[in-house]
C-alpha cells in the first residue's frame, strides 16, 4: 500500500484555544482555498444546478437519463445530456460523525479535529450572499440539530460547538468527558443519515464527514447499514462524502505489546505488534475494510474524499476539486479516475 506524508496544514491546531483554532482555520482557508470558488455561488463540486448551460454528449454510467435532452439528441443522433449552471443559492446540509471512533488519532491532529477542519473548509468556501448551511451532528447522547442559516456568524456557532462538544466515553472509561456508557447503545450512522434527509428537502449539497467505520459487515459483499439512506439522499442531493481516517487504522507500528480498543464497544485485547504476520494481516484487514467503505461510497453515487490526520489537509481539498473539474471538463469518451 502506497503512503503519503506531508506535514499537517496546522500544526499545535489541538492545543490552541477554541477561538484561536477557528481563527486559524478560517484563515486557512481564505488563503489556501478561496480560489477554488466557481465565482460567487459556485461550491465545492460542479455539478447539477438550476440554469441551463446547453448540453454535452451522453456518458453511460455516469450520467442520469433523467437528464437526456431529447431535442439535441434527436438532431445530432448522438445521446447528449442537459448541463446546467449551479443555483444561485446553496442550501448545504452536513452530518458530522462525532461518535466515539471519531476521538482516535495518532498525528497533529484526531479525527475529531479533522472532521472540523473539513466543516470549516466546507463553511466557508459555500458561504455567500444568500447561501445557507445547516447541520447535524451525531454524538454518543443523541442528534444535535443546527437550522439551514446563512452569514459568518451562524457558521462560526456551528464551529466552536463542534469544538466544545464533550468527548464520547467508551463503557467503563471513565477518562473522558462523555457521560459514563453513553456509547452502550449509540445512535448509528445511518439513524444520521436518515434524520438528514427528513429534514434536507430542497435540493442542494449534502456532505457527511465520517470515517464510515459503523456497521460494517463481516461479510465485504453485503452492503453496510447506511448504503442505502445515502443512496436515497444522492437521487436528490449532490453527495460529498469525507472520510476521515488515521494511519494507524491503516497499519501497525513494530512496538512491542499494546493493548487496544474498540471505542465503540469498550472491549479491549493485547497484542504483540513485533509479530510481522500479525501486522501483515492487520494491513490485509485494514485495506479490505476500507475498500468495503469506496464500494459503497461508489454505489451511492457519492463524491469521495478521503482525509488523513498525517496529511495536509487543505492540500488533499485542493487536489480533490482540481481532480473533480477536471472529469466534469472531460470530453464524453474520456475515462473516470478513482476517487481522490
Amino acid at each position: 500500500m502506497r503512503r503519503t506524508s506531508t506535514a499537517p496544514a496546522d500544526p499545535g491546531l489541538a492545543e490552541l484555544a477554541p477561538d484561536q483554532r477557528l481563527r486559524r482555520l478560517e484563515l486557512t482557508v481564505s488563503r489556501r482555498l478561496n480560489g477554488l470558488l466557481h465565482g460567487q455561488y459556485r461550491g465545492l463540486l460542479p455539478g447539477p444546478g438550476s440554469e441551463p448551460a446547453g448540453s454535452r454528449e451522453y456518458r453511460p454510467g455516469e450520467d442520469e437519463v433523467r437528464r437526456m435532452d431529447w431535442a439535441v439528441t434527436a438532431r445530432t443522433a448522438v445521446p447528449h445530456v442537459r448541463q446546467v449552471d449551479a443555483d444561485r443559492e446553496l442550501t448545504t446540509w452536513l452530518l458530522v460523525d462525532a461518535s466515539a471512533s471519531m476521538e482516535f488519532g495518532t498525528a497533529e491532529l484526531d479525527k475529531r479535529e479533522l472532521a472540523v477542519a473539513a466543516v470549516a473548509a466546507i463553511g466557508f468556501l459555500t458561504a455567500g450572499v444568500g447561501n445557507r448551511l445547516g447541520a447535524e451532528v451525531l454524538r454518543a447522547d443523541g442528534v444535535r440539530r443546527f437550522p439551514a442559516r446563512s452569514g459568518r456568524t451562524h457558521l462560526l456557532g456551528l464551529l466552536r460547538a463542534l469544538l466544545a462538544a464533550p468527548r464520547a466515553t467508551a463503557p467503563g472509561d471513565r477518562r473522558g468527558s462523555g457521560p459514563i456508557g453513553a456509547s452502550v447503545d449509540p445512535l448509528e450512522l445511518s439513524d444520521g443519515l436518515a434524520a438528514l434527509n427528513r429534514v434536507a428537502n430542497r435540493r442542494g449539497l449534502v456532505v457527511v464527514v465520517s470515517d464510515f467505520l459503523d456497521g460494517l459487515p463481516d461479510d465485504p459483499d453485503e452492503p453496510p447499514p447506511w448504503e442505502r439512506t445515502l443512496r436515497r439522499l444522492g437521487a436528490r442531493h449532490q453527495v460529498l462524502a469525507i472520510e476521515v481516517t488515521d494511519p494507524r487504522e491503516w497499519e501497525l507500528p513494530d512496538v512491542g505489546l499494546i493493548t487496544v480498543v474498540d471505542p465503540e464497544t469498550g472491549r479491549r485485547r493485547e497484542v504483540c505488534t513485533s509479530d510481522r504476520r500479525l501486522r501483515e494481516r492487520f494491513a490485509a484487514a485494514a485495506a479490505a475494510q476500507r475498500d468495503q467503505v469506496h464500494q459503497a461510497l461508489r454505489r451511492s453515487a457519492a463524491t469521495h474524499l478521503a482525509l488523513r490526520t498525517d496529511r495536509d489537509w487543505s492540500a488533499d481539498i485542493v487536489r480533490h476539486v482540481h481532480a473533480q473539474r477536471r472529469l466534469a471538463a472531460a470530453p464524453a469518451g474520456a475515462g473516470r479516475g478513482g476517487a481522490a
